[in-house]
């Protein structure tokens, strides 16, 4: 049977599927002309940016990190360059658990030693596998020949030149410098709120000041961040360099410290514990600025181990502790000073007031006792001074009582920061009741009991300050009342033009004192040296100086027992404290001192100063045998020949072919009362 078919109709339907097949095609071309001319035309400059930037890579150039210099110009802070050996966990094939055989198999290329496991391990828990972390630095030329032959072998790993931080005199002046250390999460979450302009310097930078003047001064020592422009392969490896912009290195420090005093300081502690700060009294440079014990700053450069931290960190000696700076001690006899110019101004008691000294004052049920059982007779208040009369503060504070004294001695700068250029100022206590009210909470404790006025006096109690406190107290009392804020960096030097920015010190408000009370503090102080606590000490002294001893309770002695050192332990004891001033007529320096747990302030603090005076006003530096012997805590007046101070070396240094100076020996010392 033959089928009809309506061939026209046919025809008809393969028309318009055509028709309907090209207007389909001409619309599809249309859109991808479309999409071409808007990708071509519309948005040519923004892919042409992406395009170029999937082609360049910017890379941020670290820079140098800024020296810090003395006042002499020894660098005390410097920078060198050396090859690390990095592992980045992210890019490892096999993640963390290959991480170990890796490690293994790395150190048959290059020493990997267990300190540098330890560290490593350390980082990798505090840090984000995509970062490149050390395994192991400071690479010699050999070592890195060797790995970079077989660096096929080791995806993820590389080597890399770095910066790092170097403190040529070690440990010396370790409190004062600080340290720099890798950015942590906590850092790097506090760097969110930083202006776009201060984040973007610190692109690529992985290390920032973390303590002392490496960390208040950040901004200045980082400098400014550079960069370059990288031609890379698909890979993403550097092909060629297009252009760059050099980094600016951070600019100089240069301190107000004099490193070898400092040195000569720390040595002078031997193996106690203590603090010491020196100040100029005519524009608050700090002058030394002593911590015992130290550490050594290069520890941490490039991450310290676990081991080592555990040991400075669980030391019973504390050596992080900066202990001028936030060690409070009570300040014992030293306070006694100020409590006669409080008593001068406020009208509280004339300076001929004569007040019988019979070794005991009496208040209620209460002996307070004065040194051991013998009084010192009548004294004014000269005297009261330079004999350390426990029984003439004891009475005044009496009739002051604690607010009087409180607000007659804040103006010092007791009890609150001093404002100086470093962070982790601490504030000490000066009481009042407004302060016991504020701190303690229960109601029995916010109650001031008259008793607790009584040991104020001679700085015992509540009393509690940091050497630095101490020192500036006693730079503003001997100087008549001027005041500034300690500074421990005094220029800071551009690195670029050389020219150097004074830091401002302007002066504070100073004090009303009247210069008839400051020249009978002076004369008080002057005569504690001629015939006082400290008079064998400053025997043969070739400048008058001014000076006050202390003895300051570590832990408190029960009523009617008498205080015994050999019974207690050694952290225990009494601390010895010093504070003085030289010249008398015109001081160019005063200073605070604390050895711990060492006894009378003549005893292990006076030595320290007296060498520290020599000095700074003689030129004169210990011998060996007086150098033992203050590190003992068994030295008065110095002993030996001493040395010209220009001719001793740093601390690592050789010491030049000069001779001594002429021997000076002082006269007979005559036994005179610790106090």
């Amino acid at each position: 049977m033959t089928e009809l078919r309506d061939v026209e109709r046919d025809l008809d339907r393969f028309r318009g599927r055509l028709i309907a097949a090209a207007v389909f095609v001409l619309l599809a071309f249309g859109l991808l002309a479309a999409r071409l001319v808007y990708l071509q035309v519309l948005r040519h400059d923004e892919l042409a940016t992406q395009a170029e930037a999937n082609r360049i890579a910017v890379v941020p150039i670290v820079p140098n990190r800024g020296l810090i210099v003395d006042r002499n110009g020894v660098v005390l802070a410097t920078n060198y360059s050396a090859y690390t050996l990095e592992i980045t966990p992210s890019r490892i094939p096999g993640g963390s658990a290959a991480l170990e055989p890796l490690i293994d198999t790395l150190a048959q290329i290059v020493e990997i030693g267990p300190r540098d496991r330890r560290r490593f391990k350390r980082l990798l828990e505090e840090g984000k596998s995509f970062e490149s972390l050390p395994i192991r630095t400071k690479l010699s030329d050999e070592e890195v020949a060797r790995f970079t032959a077989q660096r096929f072998r080791f995806p993820g790993v590389d080597v890399k030149a770095r910066l790092f931080r170097n403190y040529p005199l070690g440990d010396t002046g370790s409190h004062l410098l600080g340290y720099i250390g890798r950015i942590n999460q906590a850092e790097k979450r506090a760097m969110d709120d930083w202006s776009e302009e201060d984040l973007g310097n610190y692109k690529g930078t992985e290390y920032i000041g973390k303590l002392g003047l490496e960390q208040s001064y950040e901004r200045e020592l980082h400098g400014t961040t550079g960069f370059e422009e990288v031609e890379t392969s698909a890979g993403g490896r550097a092909v060629r360099r297009l252009k760059s912009h050099p980094p600016t290195p951070g600019n100089t420090l240069v301190l107000s410290i004099d490193i070898k005093l400092q040195a000569l300081v720390e040595e002078m502690f031997g193996e106690r514990r203590g603090a010491l700060v020196a100040i100029d009294p005519r524009n608050g440079e700090v002058l030394a600025f002593v911590s015992k014990p130290t550490f050594d700053p290069n520890l941490f450069v490039d991450g310290i181990d676990v081991e080592s931290w555990r040991e400075l960190n669980e030391s019973i000696d504390k050596p992080l502790l900066n202990r001028a700076l936030r060690g409070t001690y009570p300040p014992g006899s030293t306070f006694k000073p100020f409590m006669a110019m409080a008593a001068l101004n406020s009208g509280k008691r004339a300076a001929g007031t004569i007040i019988n000294d019979g070794g005991t004052f009496v208040f209620g049920n209460h002996v307070f006792r004065s040194h051991g059982d013998k009084g010192e007779g009548p004294v004014d208040m000269v005297r009261s001074i330079v004999r350390s009369s426990n029984v003439y503060y004891y009475s005044l504070a009496n009739e002051m009582g604690v607010d009087l004294m409180h607000d007659q001695l804040a103006p010092f700068g007791f009890g609150q920061r001093t404002g100086i250029d470093v962070e982790g100022e601490v504030t000490g206590v000066l009481p009042s009741t407004a302060w016991k009210k504020r701190v303690y909470k229960k109601p029995e404790q916010q109650r001031w009991y008259a008793g607790e006025t009584i040991s104020l006096g001679i700085g015992q109690g509540y009393n509690n300050f940091t050497m630095l406190q101490l020192a500036s107290a006693t730079a503003t009392l001997v100087s008549g009342g001027q005041r500034f804020r300690p500074r421990l960096v005094r220029e800071i030097e551009d690195v670029i033009t050389r020219e150097r920015r004074q830091i401002a010190n302007d002066a504070l408000e100073p004090l009303p004192l009247q210069p008839e009370h400051v020249a009978l503090i002076r004369r008080a102080l002057h005569g504690v040296t001629q015939e006082g606590t400290s008079t064998r000490v400053f025997m043969g002294a070739p400048y008058q100086s001014g000076g006050k001893t202390g003895t300051a309770q570590a832990v408190g002695v029960k009523a009617g027992e008498k205080y015994n050192a050999s019974k207690l332990e050694e952290h225990q004891r009494d601390h010895s404290l010093y504070t003085a001033m030289a010249p008398v007529d015109a001081p160019t320096v005063a200073l605070a001192v604390i050895v711990e747990n060492s006894g009378f302030g003549a005893e292990a603090a006076a030595p320290i100063a007296r060498r520290v005076f020599d000095y700074l006003l003689a030129g004169q530096y210990p011998s060996e045998e007086d150098m033992a012997a203050v590190k003992i805590g068994k030295a008065a007046a110095p002993i030996g020949t001493p040395r010209r101070a220009a001719d001793v070396p740093l601390p690592g240094q050789a010491a030049p072919a000069l001779p001594p100076v002429a021997e000076t020996t002082p006269p007979p010392a005559e036994k005179v009362a610790l106090r």
